[in-house]
Formats: structure tokens, C-alpha cells, sequence
């Protein structure tokens, strides 16, 4: 078992969930949704929480707006043993909120970014950094702040001697301004999903969108919903078949979760196939409740369900 510990940088927001929609949002008109959840949001808190609850030490660097939903998150936080010492508050900005529309499995997201569209380098706690092994970020196109320095986010964190990871996820403005070749270098598991490097490498295949990202990552952690996942290296290129489970209620932070369970692996060295398999179930997990944090409760409790999804795979 592993004693690593784990710094997430990165954004913190609610979600405000609504499923079962009558008909599509227009302008001018109303609709109802027939069940709606309230829970912690945010592709960094989620990845926070998740690993958290699967056992590794882990601590959160972001920022909130002193406010009722600030407070909200950090109770959160705490509840799921993620450290808080370096969430700061800001006086002028309010926390952000996404509101999430699901239509089967898919959905649509409108975000207001608050206080998250502020956060910076100078904000990450430099002067504790020995204290861990690994730095994660996630969200990079939500988070102006960070945007221009995100090169020195993670040359920082490799100097200091971490290892570390980046979960890009969606441009809302599709123009996918991420300087890959520059930053990937620094960056030891990245974890897109399919239709993220595809955007990312402006390639119109996946063939051709991993042989041009693969020339600048070091581990590519490829998401691939119920295709499974695939891990390229130089040396290794290994393809595992999803853990699909009949209990499926959302996807949300299902890819939030599979980072968790590759990183926990990650970090008490296991192979890559393990690590991939493990994430495989874990985002498999993370489906069978509503919001990206609900499946994940007790450690203990985590193991039994993931050991239950193992065995139902035929």
C-alpha cells in the first residue's frame, strides 16, 4: 500500500444536476424536470474526492467565494478526508456553479466560473510542495488564470520532484489553445478522452490524433466511455474492454472517476495494465449513482461494490 500523497490544483464548483427533462431548453418556454441533485461539482474536486475515498493521502488547492455554495464544497471536501488547508477564499468573486442537463447518456452544461476564472499560479502552495509526491490539474480551458502559466505549473512540480498528471477536458470555446508540445514533456499521465485529443491534435482519426500526441506525452491514459480505456507508452500500448454495470444512473464524473482509480494505482506502482484495468472500474462505479461522488463512499465499502463489477463482467 502506498503512502503517497497527492496535491489536486484546480477548479471548485457545485452542480446542480437535473435528469428526466420534458423536451429540450428553448427560449421562452419552460420545462420540467422530473428529478434534480445538488452536489459537489468540479472535474478536480470530483477526482479529489474519488481518490480520497480510495485511500490516498490528498490535499486541494483552489479557490472559492465566501459564500453559501464556498461552504457547501468545503464541508464536502472535508466529509470525503480531502485536506483543505490551501482552499482560499475570495471577497470579490462567487463560487461557480454548472448547471447539468442529462438527456440519457448524455447531457448539456452551462457554467458560471466564478472565483475558479481568478485562481493562479502564485496561489499554489509553493512553500509546501516537498510535502507531496504528486501534483494533478484539471480544466485547463475553465480556468483563465492558469491558462498562461500552465507550462510552469507542471516544470515546477517535475523540479520539485513530483510526478504528475493533467485532465485537459472540454474548450467551451473550441479553439483548444493548450501548448501540448511545450507542456506534455512535464506532464507524466495525461488523460484525455477521445473526442478531447482528437480536438486537441486537429486530426480527423484516432490513429492519427495518438501518433501525434504520443510524440510529446509520457503516459497517454486514453478514455474511451463503453470502448473502455487504452495506455500508450514508447514500449507499451495496451487496450482493456470497459466494466459496464446494469445499475447505470449518470455519467457525470465517470471520467473524473477513472483518473482516480488510474492514479491511486499509479502512485503505488503498479503496472499500467493494472492501472488501466483499475480506472476501467472506477469510472464503471462512479455511473451507478447520481454526480461524480455519490458511488464513493468508505473504502472498504469502494472495494466490495468495485469487486461486484469485476464479477459480473462476462
Amino acid at each position: 500500500m502506498s503512502n503517497k500523497k497527492i496535491l489536486v490544483v484546480g477548479e471548485l464548483n457545485i452542480d446542480l444536476i437535473l435528469n428526466n427533462i420534458q423536451g429540450f431548453p428553448e427560449v421562452g418556454a419552460e420545462k420540467v424536470a422530473e428529478n434534480m441533485d445538488f452536489t459537489l461539482g468540479s472535474s478536480s474536486a470530483i477526482l479529489a474526492s474519488n481518490i480520497a475515498a480510495l485511500g490516498i493521502s490528498t490535499s486541494f488547492s483552489g479557490l472559492l467565494g465566501k459564500d453559501n455554495f464556498g461552504e457547501f464544497i468545503l464541508k464536502e471536501l472535508k466529509t470525503k478526508n480531502v485536506d483543505t488547508r490551501f482552499v482560499q477564499f475570495s471577497e470579490q468573486y462567487k463560487t461557480g456553479i454548472t448547471v447539468v442537463m442529462n438527456y440519457d447518456q448524455d447531457r448539456a452544461n452551462v457554467t458560471y466560473c466564478g472565483a475558479m476564472d481568478v485562481f493562479n499560479i502564485e496561489q499554489v502552495p509553493w512553500e509546501h510542495i516537498n510535502e507531496f509526491d504528486h501534483l494533478h490539474f484539471s480544466n485547463y480551458f475553465l480556468q483563465a488564470g492558469m491558462k498562461p502559466t500552465i507550462v510552469e505549473l507542471f516544470k515546477r512540480a517535475k523540479e520539485a520532484g513530483l510526478s504528475t498528471s493533467l485532465d485537459l477536458q472540454v474548450d467551451p470555446k473550441d479553439e483548444w489553445d493548450f501548448d501540448y508540445k511545450n507542456c506534455l514533456p512535464f506532464v507524466d499521465v495525461f488523460l484525455p478522452n477521445k473526442n478531447e485529443i482528437l480536438k486537441l491534435s486537429g486530426e480527423n482519426t484516432l490513429k492519427k490524433a495518438i501518433e501525434e500526441i504520443s510524440k510529446y506525452s509520457n503516459i497517454l491514459a486514453l478514455k474511451l466511455g463503453d470502448k473502455g480505456g487504452r495506455v500508450l507508452t514508447e514500449t507499451e500500448d495496451i487496450s482493456i474492454a470497459p466494466y459496464l454495470n446494469k445499475a447505470y444512473k449518470d455519467a457525470i464524473g465517470a471520467g473524473d472517476s477513472f483518473n482516480a482509480g488510474f492514479l491511486k494505482k499509479f502512485l503505488e506502482g503498479a503496472s499500467l495494465r493494472d492501472c488501466l484495468d483499475y480506472a476501467n472500474l472506477t469510472g464503471s462505479l462512479s455511473t451507478t449513482a447520481a454526480g461524480g461522488t455519490g458511488a464513493f463512499s468508505h473504502t472498504e465499502e469502494i472495494e466490495i461494490k468495485i469487486q461486484q463489477i469485476r464479477n459480473t463482467k462476462l
